[in-house]
């Protein structure tokens, strides 16, 4: 059937004979350059021998890292003229070799930022393990990795690879790559081509208002939120799943009224799901074939008194929306309240920190297996025994480490610099520096900035919930490819509006926000919206485009309508547009308004279409076909969101590098590292030179297990040394069960009113420190009148001694 037609000329791990067939294709059907004449490089066929005493041809280098032997030999047999250059690897323990355009001034071609170039070479090889690997002169920080952009297939005849790079990032004046032999093997490559991209894209219509065309817009949907959603999880089929457990409600968790819905954003339609435990403050990732792994929530509410804390569920569920049903696993090996949760390249999950049953600190690394379906026992799991928090942001980098960004939920930050590089293999905890004010980054957000390939994170905004300060406006990011990353300092977040409880007026000074969300957008931007000035108090009324390629915020857009502080989140739909919903201030009320923004982009004219995917099973190192109605000027794919108390560490947009047949027919180059991409469902789309993204086409990548298993191999990751310098890791803690944490972690005040209920421990810092004034913040946020004092009153809030507050 004509729908089952795959193209997939490019798969990684492609066996020697299906390669050959392969070349032969390309051959009988060579795919041109579009942008033409002039090449801009010198010396592209290797043709003109180097200076006296040389062992490189002119404007060429040996290059490359790792423990490897290799040869480089300029050969006769050549694609056109009389020589050509051939790399063998004959040994690889890690790293990569490649003959790479000199980098100066001479050799390397000038480029203009925010153009794009076709790159192209003629090959042959012997191996899958080849790779075109592109770097960039910054005219500040120097010659740096830029971004691997495809995975040519072996070709034992001559065969031409060519590529479309991304848009030139700002401050770049030249480019160099090569072809990079990552495995055993050997590759010829010859009549390498840069060649400018020549097609100006037409200027935008704004079709909407002027403001809507400069800041988007939000509607407040007319169909509510049916339950206190915490938890909010894009599915494979573009339905939300919305979890709530008991909602931070503890009538309902007495009870025993725990809920789900799954909303239904293209029908506007919504269903509630049994739910069989109280999934409050669980965590939550995507598995590889879709599924929606739930992991721990709450066992117990805190005392009355405030003796004892919360308590982690050990119950570990998964959802299937096909099904819309949960299904238990076997128990995580301890409980785990406001756990990490984090998918690795092979498809396991690992977990960190929460709350143990008995309120304690969870130290204990937990790991799930995809292959098994199930959680490993504790002997299995490499431990350090460290305490990482309450949801704790770890972001798996490109070499299957981890990085703590900082980003957590309640109190401090880590013992240390507050941020750490995690490796699970030598079971080291090294920290980095940088992070300004790392005990006010409670309930900040961290995104690994787009593409994915740039191994680069942001971190924005947050406060700490115990001593309550105003919240923060600071933005810090790391680069991870440097040899030794550290944060550097951000562009302040804008400020907008807040409602401290008598109207909304202008922030001032250094007011920032917590609770803040970061959403990944299709056009390389992050929305920064929602927030609360202090804990679960204090809306903020701003919204803003973060933008990786300038480090510049774009201030001023439209605001949601809705405050969204405490357990609200904001996330990407299929359509590009973006849902916000939740909130839940320490008066125990929450929101069930949903909130929808169009940005900017959606106002801009009519969308690319992906008129044609003709294969959504990808597999690493493929070449997929697309076609699409006209240009698009890059395609990406993005992981579907999985968000809770502003963390979401899987959220990633990972670039797919185009080689362009023509303006509708486009070849997508899928990487064939798996940590960039971990395996599962994703969201392609098309975007034009304006920003312009397409509606997304559901993808799964990882492929069917069949198919898997008849290559004879899993993916090579083609890696970089990047954060190989830094400092000596920090000894591990001894074996310990658990970490002491207070059971006022949540930073409320138990003397007061039910667990609902979050009276301040620590009011702001403009509220006096009288019952008067106390109680007069009390009633401007709607706590309720007359509060049951339970037992002593430690914040002077019943001072006629009736036993009611105020």
């Amino acid at each position: 059937m004509q729908r089952k037609i795959r193209r997939r000329a490019g798969r990684r791990a492609a066996l020697l004979a299906v390669g050959a067939m392969t070349a032969g294709l390309l051959l009988t059907a060579p795919q041109q350059a579009t942008a033409g004449p002039p090449n801009l490089l010198t010396n592209p066929g290797f043709e003109t021998a180097g200076p006296a005493g040389a062992d490189m041809p002119a404007c060429w280098e040996k290059s490359g890292w790792g423990d490897n032997d290799f040869t480089f030999a300029t050969v006769a047999d050549a694609h056109g003229g009389t020589k050509a250059m051939k790399v063998s690897v004959t040994r690889r323990v890690d790293g990569d070799r490649k003959a790479l355009i000199t980098e100066n001034a001479t050799c390397a071609p000038t480029v203009t930022p925010g153009r794009q170039y076709d790159l192209s070479a003629w090959y042959r090889s012997n191996t899958p393990d080849v790779s075109v690997t592109v770097f960039r002169h910054d005219t500040t920080a120097g010659w740096q990795y830029w971004t691997d952009l495809q995975n040519p297939p072996v070709s034992a005849a001559w065969a031409r690879t060519e590529v479309r790079t991304p848009a030139v990032p700002p401050n770049t004046d030249k480019i160099t790559w090569g072809l990079s032999v990552y495995g055993v093997g050997t590759l010829t490559t010859d009549d390498y081509a840069v060649e400018e991209v020549g097609a100006v894209p037409p200027q935008p219509a704004c079709t909407g208002t002027p403001d809507q065309c400069a800041k988007g817009a939000w509607e407040v949907m007319a169909a509510q939120n049916p339950v206190r959603s915490m938890h909010a999880v894009v599915l494979r089929n573009g339905k939300v799943l919305l979890i709530a457990g008991s909602g931070n409600d503890i009538s309902q968790f007495n009870a025993g009224t725990f809920t789900s819905a799954v909303y239904d954003p293209v029908a506007g339609s919504v269903r509630t799901i049994p739910t069989p435990v109280d999934m409050f403050c669980s965590g939550h990732v995507q598995l590889a074939d879709g599924r929606v792994l739930v992991m721990s929530g709450n066992k117990g509410y805190p005392s009355a008194d405030g003796k004892i804390g919360y308590q982690g569920l050990k119950d570990s569920y998964v959802f299937d929306p096909a099904t819309e049903t949960y299904t238990k696993t076997n128990d995580m090996n301890g409980g785990h309240w406001y756990p990490s949760a984090t998918v690795l390249g092979n498809g396991d999950v690992i977990s960190f920190g929460g709350l143990k049953e008995d309120s304690t600190g969870n130290v204990t690394a937990e790991k799930f297996s995809a292959a098994q379906g199930r959680w490993l026992p504790m002997n299995q799991v490499n431990q350090t025994w460290s305490y990482w928090g309450l949801y704790p942001s770890m972001i798996l980098m490109q070499d299957g480490r981890l990085f703590y960004s900082g980003s957590h939920t309640f109190g401090n930050g880590t013992a240390g610099s507050g941020s750490s590089v995690y490796d699970y293999a030598a079971n080291t905890v090294t920290d980095v520096p940088g992070l300004r004010r790392k005990d006010e980054r409670d309930e900040s957000a961290s995104v690994l900035l787009p593409p994915a390939q740039d191994q680069r994170v942001l971190t924005v905004g947050g406060g700490n919930n115990e001593s309550n300060p105003a919240a923060n406006r600071l933005t810090d990011i790391i680069d991870l490819k440097k040899p030794s990353p550290g944060y550097t300092a951000g562009p302040d977040l804008p400020q907008g509006l807040v409602d401290v409880g008598a109207g909304k007026r202008p922030q001032t000074g250094a007011e920032g926000k917590m609770y803040v969300s970061a959403v990944l957008l299709p056009d390389g931007k992050v929305l920064e919206t929602g927030g609360g000035l202090h804990d679960r108090a204090d809306p903020v009324f701003e919204a803003s485009f973060f933008d990786p390629a300038n480090n510049s915020y774009q201030p001023g857009l439209a605001t949601d309508p809705i405050p969204r502080t405490y357990h609200s989140g904001a996330f990407l739909l299929p359509d590009g547009r973006v849902m916000s919903v939740g909130d839940n201030p320490g008066n125990g009320t929450y929101n069930h308004a949903v909130s929808i923004y169009t940005p900017p982009y959606l106002f801009k004219g009519p969308r690319p279409r992906l008129t044609s995917v003709i294969d959504t099973e990808w597999i690493y190192g493929d070449t997929q076909r697309i076609t699409v109605d006209r240009p698009i000027a890059k395609a990406e794919l993005i992981r579907p969101a999985a968000v809770t108390h502003s963390s979401d560490p899987n959220q990633r947009f990972v670039d797919l590098p185009m080689t362009v047949v023509n303006n509708t027919t486009i070849d997508l180059n899928v990487t064939s590292n798996p940590n960039l991409a971990p395996p599962g469902w994703y969201m392609l789309f098309g975007v034009d030179a304006n920003g312009v993204p397409s509606v997304a086409t559901w993808v799964h990548l990882g492929g069917a297990p069949a198919l898997a298993a008849a290559q004879g191999q899993q993916p090579t990751a083609h890696e970089h040394a990047f954060a190989d310098a830094l400092a000596a890791p920090k000894p591990n803690p001894q074996q310990r069960d658990a970490a002491p944490v207070a059971p006022t972690v949540a930073g409320c005040d138990r003397h007061y009113g039910t667990a609902s209920l979050c009276v301040p421990a620590n009011f702001p810092a403009e509220v006096d420190r009288t019952t008067r004034a106390r109680c007069d913040w009390l009633a401007s946020h709607r706590f309720p009148k007359g509060m049951k004092v339970n037992g002593s009153d430690p914040l002077r809030l019943d001072p006629d001694g009736d036993g009611r507050t105020c």
